[in-house]
């Protein structure tokens, strides 16, 4: 009895210290020049684990409990850092690393913190960052990083089923998407041509380290947009051993693999495909939509001193029709259906420099886009092929000439080839004008060149300056070339309370797919956009932020026979025969537009801390109105007054946590219909949907083992079945206007295995 008794302690020690096999790794550099910051302490908070640094900057945290920390990392001439939701589970070890930045300001002795926040001197305004599970777990988000991202100030959705942010009262188009340092025409599947939107990412959240979103105010380290910038930085594969994650959603399955490769290098890989074709067709839908997407990158250092990476993401879109019942003609009539097959390829190498360190990229984008619409009789109203290919290579330097003074250079070059094959027989608007179109036919190689040079200055211990010029090139248009210079300053008043701003000259070149009708005389899109904000942490984890903007558009793209027309009110939904194809430009466009944004925004954020609960709360206020060629004020499209968030949740243990988002946001512009189907420009946008507003809730539960983990959760999204209106269209078949809602209560339910 006694020898059952100690076989049975000794196995649930045994059990004890296999399920307490959890680790932090990751390395701690130095902001500007990369190199890694030797004997940095690194703290597990709310626990006694923590080690220093080794002389290359790598630190590893062992034998930690499976559940959610808080890591600190101080070191000696560096401001404090902490980040948190760091999740350890058994089956693989938390890569956290830290970006560390040189300490210049000693205001005070104040006891409070703001190490859970970071802010970059180059951009002190309308920038925030968030880690892998603050998107992950976000309700309503179908762990989809653009849509995590819509509960930001200042960020409205023209329609909660898809991805098409409005930054600032800012078109879909003018939103520019970086993965790792690559650019991306567009990170959606069956994105819409021309802007920037689409039903959802096709990035795989489990690779994603860190997000950073700037609404504006953005250096010229960032060009040829006009509203916001998304950089989604990808981490490295795991280098212990090989392992893997599967996963199955409510609407797709996949299977991540990752592990080393060799003593110094890693690679990570997925793939997923959605099942909704299978659900559609079952239900009876006419339109059955089915997506692949695939991600692979290989990381290896030469060195510490010298890195090389190799990327590719790929999306494969597909719809199919089934026309078997009158019902399901009609259906598929209104729908603009399109295949596509999209890709990015690239590789960078990184080389430190002793006072900063220079990268090279060299990547191909490729969309091949396949549309198609047909009537109610299955004859065909509009097909388009198009091709846009992107060869781009791009140098950045970054150096500290001084340690007050900091400089970004940068330069790129892009080759373009772009092939359109339009077919739209003479059409009939709603507006009841004629595109006299028949086919548009253009193949043509483009040029584009890029050159900046940004500056950062510590001009005393409460004050930081920036400022920076950038130059584009596009020989495809009227005005080639474009000078766009900023400025920035932010004011310390005290270690808790600071001042910021901006203003610059912002430019975007037009869409490739505007140029098809012939439109080469048109100019770049200019913005001069003035950012002020105010920014109070009164607790290590939590801050309260206010800013205040204002945009003025020049020389945006206006159509010359439909002169209440400005593409600033279009790129949003699917476009299609609905949508009178004005999205695609397919007709004589003139830079005559015009118009403004502005507006206030106020938030108060909670990280997750040692008080086991986060939340998010934002109140935007803004106005955007648009000028065509008829020279009247008009609301824009994408203009709702008043946006409200809150979202937020609890940890009740480390596997278990339940959040909820609430939001509300005015009514969107809209034009009605006359009694004939017919809609009046007189009428442009001077009507307003009801206001829309949902409730998202949802449940995380982990199960950790020996060596896996189980993920699970339930989001139901719109919980008390409001079916918000997304605009307002004709019903041919009933000779009659109709409201266009949302699905309503959307349940969810994922499930992953961690291996």
């Amino acid at each position: 009895m006694k020898n059952i008794a100690l076989i049975i302690i000794l196995l649930s020690k045994l059990v004890f210290m296999q399920s307490n096999n959890g680790s932090v790794t990751g390395t701690v550099t130095d902001h500007q020049t990369g190199k890694g910051i030797p004997f940095a302490n690194v703290v597990v908070l709310t626990t006694q684990s923590g080690v220093a640094t080794d002389e290359n900057g790598r630190y590893t945290i062992k034998n930690l409990l499976p559940g959610t920390y808080q890591v600190r990392v101080s070191a000696v001439g560096y401001t404090t850092s902490t980040k948190t939701d760091i999740t350890v589970s058994n089956s693989k070890p938390a890569q956290i690393d830290f970006y560390l930045k040189e300490e210049t300001i000693k205001l005070s002795n104040v006891v409070i913190t703001a190490d859970y926040f970071s802010k970059d001197n180059i951009e002190p305004t309308s920038t925030r960052s968030f880690g892998y599970e603050e998107i992950r777990r976000a309700p309503g988000g179908f762990e989809d990083v653009v849509r995590a991202l819509s509960i930001i100030p200042g960020v409205a959705q023209a329609d909660e089923g898809r991805n098409d942010l409005v930054v600032r009262g800012g078109a879909p188009s003018e939103n520019l998407y970086l993965l790792d340092g690559f650019e991306i025409p567009n990170i959606n599947h069956f994105g819409t041509q021309g802007a920037t939107g689409g039903p959802l990412s096709f990035i795989n959240l489990d690779f994603v380290k860190d997000v950073t979103f700037s609404t504006g105010g953005f250096p010229v380290l960032y060009g040829d947009k006009l509203s916001s910038a998304l950089r989604i930085n990808l981490r490295d594969g795991r280098v212990d051993r090989f392992g893997g994650k599967a996963t199955i959603s409510a609407t797709q399955f996949g299977l991540n693999l990752e592990g080393p490769v060799s003593d110094n290098s890693t690679f990570l890989f997925s793939a997923r495909r959605s099942y909704l074709d299978f659900i559609f067709k079952a239900a009876g839908f006419g339109f059955v939509p089915e997506y692949y997407d695939f991600l692979a990158k290989y990381d290896y250092n030469f060195s510490q001193k010298s890195m090389f990476s190799v990327f590719g993401i790929s999306a494969i879109d597909n719809v199919r029709y089934f026309n078997t019942t009158p019902d399901q003609k009609f259906n598929n009539s209104r729908v603009l259906g399109s295949d596509q097959l999209q890709y990015t390829a690239g590789m960078s190498y990184r080389y430190l420099l002793p006072l900063g360190f220079i990268k090279v990229y060299l990547s191909r984008n490729s969309v091949d886009y396949n549309s198609m619409q047909n009537d109610s009789l299955l004859q065909p109203i509009f097909r388009n092929k198009s091709l846009e290919n992107e060869d781009k290579l791009k140098v950045e330097l970054s150096y500290q000439f001084a340690p007050a003074l900091e400089a970004s250079i940068g330069a790129d070059v892009k080759y373009i080839h772009f092939d359109s094959d339009v077919k739209l027989p003479s059409f009939i608007t709603s507006f009841n004008d004629t595109l006299l179109i028949n086919s548009l036919i253009i193949s043509n190689n483009f040029l584009k060149y890029a050159a900046y040079l940004n500056l950062s200055y510590q001009l005393t211990q409460r004050i930081t300056t920036g400022a920076g010029i950038r130059i584009d090139y596009f020989d495809a248009i009227k005005e080639k070339y474009t000078v766009s210079p900023r400025v920035s300053a932010s004011y310390d008043l005290s270690d808790l309370f600071s001042v910021s701003g901006s203003a610059g000259i912002y430019h975007q070149t037009p869409s490739y797919i505007w140029l098809v009708a012939g439109n080469t005389g048109l100019n770049p899109v200019t913005v001069r956009q003035f950012v002020l904000g105010t920014e109070y942490r009164f607790r290590s984890d939590a801050q309260i932020k206010v800013e205040l903007y204002r945009k003025n558009y020049a020389d945006y793209p206006v159509s010359v026979s439909h002169p209440y027309l400005t593409l600033a009110n279009t790129g949003a939904g699917f476009g299609g025969a609905e949508d009178n194809y004005a999205s695609f430009g397919f007709e004589s466009l003139t830079s005559g537009g015009s118009g403004y944004s502005q507006g206030i925004e106020f938030s108060a954020q909670k990280k997750l801390s040692e008080i086991p609960c986060y939340g998010l709360l934002s109140i935007t206020y803004g106005s955007t109105k648009f000028i065509a060629l008829d020279n009247i004020e008009r609301s824009g499209s994408y203009d709702q007054n008043i946006i409200f968030n809150i979202s937020g949740g609890y940890q009740f243990d480390k596997s278990l946590e339940a959040s909820m988002k609430f939001r509300f946001a005015s009514g969107r512009p809209y034009t009605p219909f006359e009694i004939d189907g017919t809609q009046s420009p007189a009428k442009y946008n001077t009507l307003r949907l009801e206001a829309a507003h949902s409730l998202d809730i949802r449940v995380d539960k982990r199960w950790f083992y020996e060596k896996y983990t189980l993920i699970t959760y339930l989001d139901l999204q719109n919980i008390y079945n409001h079916k918000n209106l997304s605009g307002m269209r004709w019903n041919k078949r009933e000779n009659r206007a109709e409201e266009a809602k949302s699905i309503g209560l959307l349940p969810s339910i994922g499930v992953s295995f961690e291996f």
